[in-house]
């Protein structure tokens, strides 16, 4: 067994954000952190992840971490490069996602996503780069994943802008306003991971990282958050997945901050 290693908190919530993927899943993934999860998933428990980019690159075997959607090292060894309207179209929207991994600028109580604008829409304090294709995302795939730090700036009761929509979206649920995909059911912070509740679609508290406590998440958050009764256990990351971190996948420390 590898023996666990110093780490920050940004490292044990791409850790865990990667162990949520399971081998042979299909994954439409993002740049940033949850590309780097998926990376590190990829080279550990789930070689045969197959990655799929908003660009167009379909089973995506990047040997160092793509920078962009854009990214070249996306193409090489790819089993398909095709189109943005065929991969919307044809795999997201024709139900062969399994898993959307997202991020945003703000998520809400109920797993709304925002990633236009911080402030009033018209006269935004911080002007966001928009949705890319997260709403669809979000919408088609059967499970989605998002991963964020926790601040109440950025978890807050109620986004500014639903770019995303959760499983509620101003007080209706996503089969009411016609949404038929499963919603941000897991959002992995770097204070524990929050679920959905099944019911009212609100986040909870499913899961502390080692050496926090559930009042310090609590603080990180603006609503009142809910903690179950019986947290899951999270594992520290290995030697073996800070080494791959840090020396392989982001030695330039381009998403991950030491």
């Amino acid at each position: 067994m590898v023996a666990a290693a110093p780490y920050t908190p940004q490292e044990l919530m791409t850790v865990v954000a990667a162990r949520e993927l399971r081998d042979g899943e299909v994954v439409f993934v993002g740049i940033g952190l949850p590309n780097l999860a998926c990376n590190l998933a990829r080279a550990t428990h789930a070689p045969n992840l197959v990655l799929i980019y908003e660009s167009g690159a379909v089973g995506a075997v990047p040997e160092r971490l793509p920078v962009s959607i854009g990214d070249p090292a996306l193409v090489t060894g790819a089993l398909m490069v095709a189109s943005m309207a065929d991969t919307f179209q044809c795999l997201l929207q024709g139900g062969r996602i399994e898993v959307g991994f997202l991020g945003g600028a703000q998520v809400d109580r109920h797993g709304n996503i925002n990633t236009t604008a911080i402030g009033d829409y018209a006269r935004p304090r911080v002007r966001l780069p928009g949705s890319g294709g997260a709403t669809e995302i979000a919408i088609h795939a059967r499970r989605t994943l998002v991963v964020g730090a926790l601040s109440p700036r950025a978890f807050p009761a109620e986004v500014d802008f639903i770019t995303t929509p959760g499983l509620r979206s101003r007080g209706r649920t996503r089969r009411e306003l016609g949404h038929p995909g499963a919603g941000p059911v897991r959002v992995i912070t770097d204070g524990g991971v929050l679920e959905a509740n099944a019911g009212s679609g609100e986040l909870e508290l499913a899961a502390l990282f080692p050496g926090v406590t559930a009042d310090g998440v609590r603080e990180r958050v603006g609503w009142p958050l809910v903690v179950r009764a019986s947290l899951q256990p999270v594992a520290p990351p290995s030697a073996e997945d800070v080494r791959l971190l840090r020396d392989v996948l982001d030695p330039g420390r381009l998403f991950l901050k030491r």
